[in-house]
């Protein structure tokens, strides 16, 4: 439709940090109209995870959003987006089976189902994501194209502190002691992406070089580490071209994901 504005819109839990602005700033540039959602998804996490103690400062984020120059921060109830008799769900499976999907069961059907129904609602033309969550990216893309969803996913670089911790809002649950051992995520990153500049091709042994980085650090448990194909995800025995190196890594009691392109 001739004249029609560009609606752009960045859907969030909420916490606002930098990753978020950066979002914003590229949603400014490419639309004539912006939108922020603000919904901490019930039904992404599991019954053990850690909902409750997401961080939550509404003040704060209404403020931020002031301050970003966004034309409207929407804020849904849980009761209109999340009914008590909802009977529908979106799955991706193929995409939500590996990595993420096999640490936190039903993760990614409960993302696909509320982002769903909030392009439903907002009806934007372009989504922006940011690629350190690169799975759920890669499941909404999915999602996009099966479901004909008329509206272009863009996806933004991971913003990063100048230690390289990525920029996340699970961030402000870390104690002091915490934040510093966090670093260690994006070291075994950095060293993976150096040994493979250097000429190390084979998958078993890059992993098994980020496992001895994160044994050094005391407070670091591993989830998991992988290198995947960076469309569908499927783990690669040997680096013979683009590759996402996946890893998610308990910090104390907060568990941290990031990702990197090697190759």
């Amino acid at each position: 439709m001739r004249g029609k504005k560009r609606i752009g819109f960045i859907p969030t839990m909420g916490a606002f940090h930098e990753g978020h602005l950066s979002l914003v700033q590229a949603a400014q540039r490419e639309s004539d109209y912006q939108v922020v959602s603000l919904f901490v998804n019930p039904l992404q996490f599991g019954p053990t995870e850690d909902f409750a103690l997401y961080p939550r400062d509404l003040s704060r984020d209404r403020a931020w959003a002031e301050q970003s120059g966004i034309d409207l921060l929407f804020i849904p109830r849980a009761g209109e987006i999340v009914p008590t008799d909802i009977d529908t769900v979106v799955s991706v499976p193929l995409l939500s089976r590996r990595w993420e999907g096999v640490s936190r069961p039903c993760h990614f059907q409960g993302v696909a189902t509320i982002v769903a129904k909030l392009f439903q609602i907002v009806k934007p033309d372009i989504a922006y994501f940011g690629q350190k969550d690169y799975q759920q990216v890669a499941v909404i893309r999915q999602l996009v194209r099966d479901l004909y969803f008329d509206l272009k996913i863009r996806v933004m670089p991971t913003v990063r502190d100048k230690d390289g911790l990525a920029k996340s809002s699970r961030n402000l649950l870390l104690s002091s002691n915490d934040r510093v051992a966090a670093t260690v995520l994006y070291r075994a990153l950095c060293h993976v992406r150096q040994s493979v500049r250097n000429g190390e091709k084979n998958s078993l042994l890059l992993k098994k070089e980020v496992e001895l980085i994160l044994r050094q650090e005391k407070r670091a448990r591993l989830d998991y580490v992988a290198l995947c194909h960076p469309r569908t995800l499927e783990p690669v025995n040997r680096i013979e071209g683009k590759t996402i190196l996946l890893l998610a890594v308990r910090i104390g009691s907060v568990r941290l994901i990031d990702n990197i392109t090697v190759g």
